[in-house]
């Protein structure tokens, strides 16, 4: 697999700015290094490394998208705020649906009177459980990805992980999971996750443009292609997504994300 060396950008963009569009520049399957380090992995499909993945992954999609699911309306990034979208319907442009689902374990967040850590409440919907089923198997399926292309990411994720109670872990590697439907987000840093440690996004898309992740400090933008994989320390850089636009009536993006929050370690 060819090793694409990420080299450090200047840049004025800050946290919050929204992400504008980019066309993708990493778009083929690729190792990510940064000074000299292997710090990721891009796959344009998963089907070539797993059958089983790739399985999951439309189980997963297709779970998340029916009424079995509880979801999250979300008003995040170009296209979620009340005045984008009344002004879009004004111009006649396409809008996207956007909504999202945790699932795993949610950090304690004392200002909106939660000052203790909890498992996700789509945990106690029977409905979900195929959903619920497929995510975990999926994240589980990716790790083994993880530890056959980056050996050195899966043992060092491993070793993060040993005061993570399995309680509180979403497969062996992460402790949540979130799947974002049509959510263009702006620029933000992972400050919530484990230093040290990367993230999974999978993706599911069908007409539509856009919806990529760029990074500013190294001037990449990955091609979010469907049934895609991208294994990246989001902790570490600022990033954002490009805006999503339906193609056809039928348009989305789905990202399907694990992650690995450090509020879970010690407890």
């Amino acid at each position: 697999m060819e090793i694409i060396k990420l080299d450090k950008q200047e840049h004025g963009i800050k946290i919050g700015k929204e992400c504008p569009y980019y066309e993708p520049n990493i778009k083929e399957d690729c190792l990510l290094e940064v000074d000299g380090n292997i710090v990721g992995f891009y796959i344009k499909d998963v089907s070539k490394y797993s059958t089983k993945l790739s399985q999951l992954i439309s189980i997963s999609n297709k779970e998340f998208r029916s009424e079995n699911v509880p979801k999250q309306e979300m008003s995040r990034g170009p296209q979620g705020t009340k005045a984008d979208k009344a002004q879009r319907e004004k111009d006649g442009k396409n809008l996207v649906t956007q909504f999202s689902t945790i699932l795993g374990s949610v950090a304690p967040k004392p200002h909106m009177r939660r000052p203790y850590p909890t498992i996700s409440s789509v945990h106690r919907e029977k409905k979900a459980n195929t959903f619920i089923k497929a995510m975990w198997a999926a994240s589980v399926e990716s790790e083994k990805i993880i530890k056959q292309l980056t050996p050195k990411i899966y043992e060092e994720q491993l070793e993060l992980f040993k005061d993570v109670n399995k309680k509180w872990r979403f497969g062996n590697l992460f402790t949540s999971s979130i799947s974002n439907f049509n959510i263009a987000a702006a620029y933000h840093r992972d400050t919530g996750n484990i230093v040290g440690a990367v993230n999974v996004i999978l993706t599911k898309r069908n007409n539509s443009n856009g919806g990529c992740l760029n990074v500013p400090d190294y001037n990449v933008t990955f091609e979010q292609a469907d049934n895609s994989m991208l294994v990246y320390p989001a902790w570490k850089n600022i990033h954002g997504v490009t805006p999503i636009i339906k193609t056809a009536e039928d348009g989305y993006r789905n990202s399907l994300i694990f992650y690995p929050l450090k509020a879970f370690k010690g407890i």
